[in-house]
């Protein structure tokens, strides 16, 4: 099979590595200079310093040369959600294309497959998500993944584009379901950290706070058409747990810097590489609100990151919500 990725971030790059293992993989990375240096020293020291890429991924800048590529085969998208309608609407044929983005646009509000729809209708198209640090696919440390589109044809060539001794792959038909896990386990990510981050806070919070972030992210996924039980797998329970708990988190550790005083420009302008819940976290609520979906822990989020709330009175205000019955009806 012949692979191109769009996009030479830590993620890009990460796949990219594991697929050239087994097929014929072209790297496309939009700055010229970048795409040398990274051929030339085998290595992408910008997002993954240290990890060396094999001889056989090819790099380049030409995206043509690397849309010519995948004719026939599939095209992967690894830039960040911004960037998606552009990619998508600049594709030009027919084609499979898989996405990596995980958020909701700004702006318009929509997830993956709704700028597809617009940009791409009726065309094959999916989302490959899941509990994934780029680093440790790239280190080919143990990874589950799932990926998820109504075309059959499209989610068995991701199983064998991906699927192999350190990455496993699965698939879903609930492409709603899949993305709004992969969006909003970033926002509840920055809450964990800013829970985290508070010294009076503790392992108890934190465990409330996931579990009932789950419940905030399920009830947006039903209100959207999505499916419950997706809630329970990789792209939602399992890439919770792992962005909201996992030192290589960059949401996580927005919250913690925010948690130790540092403004949101301050913490951008420390983290170096986008973090997609601060992107997103206003547009999840936006959506959601205009649904009636309540979600208190992403209002909390919003506040803190729009400077109207301190860390700790948003935590405080959370545990001054009134007693009810747990379950997803309400926060």
């Amino acid at each position: 099979m012949k692979i191109a990725v769009l996009g030479a971030g830590a993620w890009g790059t990460a796949l990219a590595r594991a697929a050239a293992a087994r097929h014929e993989t072209l790297l496309w990375a939009r700055d010229a200079a970048q795409a040398a240096a990274m051929a030339q020293a085998r290595c992408n020291e910008r997002y993954l310093p240290g990890v060396e890429l094999p001889g056989a991924l090819r790099i380049t800048a030409q995206r043509d040369e690397a849309l010519a590529h995948a004719a026939g085969g599939l095209t992967v998208i690894a830039t960040p959600m911004a960037g998606l309608r552009e990619q998508l609407a600049t594709l030009g044929d027919e084609r499979a294309v898989l996405w990596l983005c995980k958020g909701f646009e700004a702006g318009s509000g929509a997830l993956g497959h709704e700028v597809a729809q617009a940009e791409r209708p009726g065309q094959p198209c999916g989302v490959l998500s899941g509990p994934s640090f780029a680093l440790e696919v790239a280190r080919g440390q143990p990874t589950a993944l799932v990926a998820a589109s109504t075309d059959a044809a499209l989610v068995a060539a991701a199983v064998a584009a991906f699927h192999g001794e350190a990455l496993r792959v699965y698939t879903s038909s609930d492409v709603v379901g899949v993305e709004v896990g992969g969006a909003v386990k970033n926002v509840l990510a920055i809450a964990t950290g800013i829970l985290d981050g508070l010294p009076e806070a503790g392992l108890n919070a934190r465990a409330a706070l996931i579990t009932r972030g789950l419940a905030e992210m399920t009830r947006l996924g039903l209100a959207l058409g999505a499916r419950a039980e997706t809630f329970m797998g990789l792209s939602g329970l399992g890439d919770l747990v792992l962005t909201a708990t996992g030192d290589l988190s960059r949401n996580r550790r927005v919250g913690l810097l925010l948690a130790a005083g540092q403004t949101l420009a301050q913490v951008l302008g420390a983290l170096g590489h986008v973090a997609e819940g601060v992107l997103s976290a206003s547009v999840v609520l936006a959506r959601a609100q205009a649904l009636g979906v309540e979600m208190p822990i992403t209002e909390a989020v919003v506040e803190v990151l729009q400077a109207r709330l301190a860390p700790a009175q948003a935590v405080a205000r959370l545990m001054s919500r009134h007693a009810r019955a747990e379950g997803l009806g309400g926060g």
